[in-house]
């Protein structure tokens, strides 16, 4: 009985330990894949060393297949907010690629229905934690379609629009001065006026675009694009029975015929007492034929 007792305790935990072992290759595996597909998506492009003078618009588009088109769009949403950034635009939607029913009894129909999910993601998300949010997204990729991250230096464009402004700044001072001590002639000062309004504007347009464009270098862009497998639901619905179903029975429906066919004959002998005056006159019509014409 001892005996008995140890070969049972030896053979499970043999079984175990090959359990055990199954698991833990089954998690490397795992592991692995979503390391993969982090290192493939992920990109340090033109990431801005600390004291550097450049400045980059950084803009990631990707394509990949999921899962669960609705559970990584939830996912994608809270990485976009643990991350200090915003989601801009998402349009989730299925499209029905086929659909058809199928009776399998006389009150019941299957209803079959072939579509695909997919969504269109915009994310806006804090320049430095661009490659972090792709890494965490990237641990819902199932088949990567493709990954294109650009990185637009726009340091000189900056740079053009604050000398651009000090220019600006400069001559509107200059034209100021010169409307408050030599403007005399109403023409001279409505002139004037203008091109001092001219270049005020220049100068807002100037700093309206560099505030923009260091929006676009503190916040990236993240176009993504989800698909996943093509899905079908099947949904047992009652069928829809023809027309003849709801026909009344022969003897309802005779019936029927008799009264329509009496209303029909005293419609005929009412509009022959309506027409009596059309019968006389087709028979004068006659007589008259038969007795000068035929002769």
């Amino acid at each position: 009985m001892n005996k008995i007792v140890k070969r049972g305790l030896i053979l499970l935990a043999v079984i175990s330990l090959i359990i055990s072992c199954k698991k833990s290759s089954a998690y490397e595996e795992e592991t692995a894949d979503a390391k993969i597909a982090a290192d493939t998506i992920s990109s340090s492009a033109a990431v801005e060393k600390e004291g550097s003078a450049r400045k980059f618009i950084r803009t990631a588009d990707i394509k990949f297949k999921v899962k669960n088109v609705t559970k990584s769009t939830y996912t994608i949403e809270n990485i976009t907010n643990k991350f200090d950034g915003f989601v801009t635009y998402t349009n989730l939607q299925s499209t029905i690629i086929d659909e058809f029913e199928t009776k399998i009894s006389l009150d019941s129909t299957l209803q079959t229905i072939r579509y695909n999910v997919e969504n269109d993601i915009t994310i806006r998300v804090p320049n430095k934690r661009l490659d972090t949010v792709i890494k965490s997204i990237a641990k819902q990729i199932d088949f990567l379609d493709y990954r294109i991250i650009k990185a637009d230096d726009v340091s000189l464009k900056m740079l053009s629009n604050q000398l651009s402004q000090t220019r600006s700044t400069s001559n509107e001072k200059r034209i100021e001065k010169a409307i408050d001590t030599k403007g005399k002639k109403i023409n001279d000062i409505m002139e004037a006026e203008n091109t001092l309004a001219n270049k005020k504007e220049q100068n807002d347009n100037a700093k309206l675009e560099n505030l923009s464009i260091e929006d676009q270098v503190n916040f990236s862009t993240l176009t993504i694009k989800i698909y996943q497998n093509e899905s079908v639901k099947q949904e047992i619905i009652a069928s829809t029975k023809d027309s003849n179903y709801y026909k009344p029975n022969i003897g309802i429906r005779i019936l029927d015929s008799l009264k329509s066919g009496w209303y029909v004959l005293l419609n005929i002998i009412v509009l022959l007492f309506e027409i009596w005056w059309l019968l006389l006159v087709a028979i004068g019509a006659y007589f008259l034929y038969k007795k000068y014409i035929k002769k």
